[in-house]
């Protein structure tokens, strides 16, 4: 199993780089995990666009999904060129309107998923849980051979996480905030938030993304070992997790 970073930024892109975006490789199945702002353009150092299987959208935030009706466009037109065969499946919660726009004529399909549910996409298991948020989000499990990577997505801490997370191999979590503003703003973790939930889960690793687009991010890592003592490391574009 190896995840690499597309995008890790909160709200809006640096020059040159993307929001939430994170592409899943196993031995035969090739996943997009979040679509953000310039995730598309990002994917191709990587893949080729025929080559992926699925997406999953944790939730209908722009910096997660902006990039999804191009990806659709590509699918119409790698299709029409003879590149790809099969429909691509985008799965989505079905919470919102939004996702109507995931199934696009005979090229997309949304497909629906929902919190305490699973999803088998070859030898990856997926399982999800609803984030704390002011819209509908999930969280992702992927195992894979007894290996979990859990990503956090949008939230705020709250007890069931710490059980989702749960012994996780590698914490993939969102780290809006510096401590100043921890609790001030509605829907994300500060990065003591995110320390403190690998610590609670006992992770063995912990990821920081979703980074504010202020500030230092050393300190980030900083107030995260406050409570987690096990390695941390900042996403960055083109990190590769294994």
């Amino acid at each position: 199993m190896q995840i690499t970073v597309l995008g890790y930024w909160g709200a809006y892109p640096a020059a040159g780089e993307a929001t939430s975006g994170y592409l899943l490789q196993g031995k035969s199945k090739i996943i997009l995990i979040d679509c953000g702002s310039a995730v598309l353009s990002q994917l191709q150092r990587y893949i080729e666009l025929s080559d992926l299987d699925a997406v999953i959208i944790t939730h209908y935030h722009a910096d997660h999904i902006a990039d999804i009706h191009c990806l659709q466009y590509a699918v119409m037109i790698d299709t029409l060129r003879g590149k790809r065969q099969n429909i691509l499946p985008i799965y989505a919660h079905n919470e919102d309107k939004q996702f109507e726009g995931l199934t696009y004529r005979e090229y997309t399909e949304g497909v629906a998923i929902r919190s305490e549910s699973n999803l088998l996409i070859d030898d990856f298991d997926f399982s999800f849980i609803k984030t704390v948020h002011p819209d509908p989000c999930l969280a992702v499990k992927i195992t894979q051979l007894k290996k979990t990577i859990t990503y956090t997505a949008d939230t705020e801490y709250f007890d069931g996480l710490v059980d989702f997370a749960r012994y996780s191999d590698i914490l993939l979590s969102e780290a809006s905030l510096y401590r100043e503003y921890e609790n001030k703003v509605p829907g994300h973790l500060s990065a003591a938030q995110a320390g403190k939930l690998a610590a609670e889960a006992q992770a063995g690793e912990l990821i920081l993304t979703h980074l504010p687009r202020y500030g230092d991010h050393k300190q980030l890592i900083k107030e995260s070992r406050e409570y987690f003592k096990n390695r941390i490391q900042l996403a960055e574009s083109g990190l590769i997790i294994k």
